[in-house]
């Protein structure tokens, strides 16, 4: 199932993603992103000695928000979702990512891939605590 035009829109919109891991800790980092419309992918950049990707050689599964950042209710909108992350493997998604931040070239990034099982958005410019879910069909 391809997923809600509005979701995607609001990823698309952004760049910038908060992630959790759970390995030997509990552990988040934010992430500059680029996402796979083809895959609904999200494509970060991070070193593997971080601890956000240490806990992910234990566990793949990762969770994370984007958020819209504002104080205004009615336009209030976000996402939390769901996925399992690996590493990037396919130089589409590569060539995806070095081309949405072209300064990331210079420093050869380990590129991995959080392949996206579950997006609820809450989206208040539908109405007061509206919730869009998309769940990957397996």
């Amino acid at each position: 199932m391809a997923m809600d035009e509005p979701i995607g829109k609001f990823i698309s919109k952004h760049h910038l993603l908060s992630l959790a891991t759970f390995g030997d800790s509990l552990w988040c980092c934010s992430a500059f992103y680029a996402f796979d419309k083809e895959s609904d992918a999200f494509i970060i950049a991070s070193d593997e000695q971080t601890l956000h990707i240490q806990n992910t050689n234990m566990d793949k599964r990762v969770a994370g928000t984007i958020a819209q950042e504002t104080k205004i209710v009615g336009k209030i909108q976000g996402i939390q979702f769901a996925g399992e992350i690996s590493a990037v493997e396919d130089e589409a998604q590569r060539t995806l990512y070095l081309k949405r931040f072209p300064y990331a070239l210079a420093m050869n990034p380990k590129l991995w891939k959080i392949q996206l099982y579950r997006v609820k958005m809450t989206d208040n410019t539908l109405g007061f605590g509206k919730k869009l879910i998309w769940n990957r069909e397996i």
